[in-house]
């Protein structure tokens, strides 16, 4: 069964920034960003340990972890609960980092990987949609924002029926 669907992996490509939540040892939670966030097969995620000692650590005690992909300018995205697993060496730490190296990561960085199993994905979507907000309206309004806090001229494409 696949999980992982061509929306949610278009996600994942788009943004490859994930944050992913693990426990530490004392219950305590830990969320991190991952930018290295990557579709692995139908089923699995993967991200590089570039500087991530405590959540690669906190999956050696428990691998349970949840992933959050959104996309902030359309403010969807999805949720992905399973387990996860640490690589440092071998065959599928060698294949992770020959990918990430194609994706501009150098291989001196990556200190290892983590492979979630995904066993649960569901969307997630900003309240404004249920309001009626069109993606585009929710799309301009965050151009706007950017313009008020940065300074940034953003210019809009028209909507398209995708959009609405």
């Amino acid at each position: 069964m696949t999980i992982l669907d061509d929306d949610m992996k278009r996600v994942i490509k788009e943004q490859s920034l994930g944050f992913v939540a693990t426990v530490c040892p004392d219950g305590s939670p830990n969320l991190s960003p991952k930018g290295t966030m990557a579709v692995w097969d139908d089923d699995t995620l993967i991200f590089a340990d570039l500087a991530s000692p405590n959540t690669m650590a906190n999956i050696l005690v428990n691998p349970v972890v949840e992933v959050n992909v959104v996309d902030p300018v359309r403010r969807k995205g999805y949720r992905f609960r399973g387990r996860a697993s640490v690589h440092r060496t071998g065959a599928v730490f060698d294949r992770a980092v020959r990918s990430f190296e194609e994706h501009g990561v150098e291989a001196n960085r990556i200190h290892g990987v983590a492979v979630v199993q995904v066993e649960r994905a569901v969307a997630v979507f900003s309240p404004a949609y249920a309001r009626g907000m069109s993606e585009g309206e929710i799309v301009e309004r965050f151009a706007r924002r950017l313009e008020k806090i940065h300074g940034w001229k953003i210019e809009r494409q028209p909507e398209t029926e995708a959009e609405n």
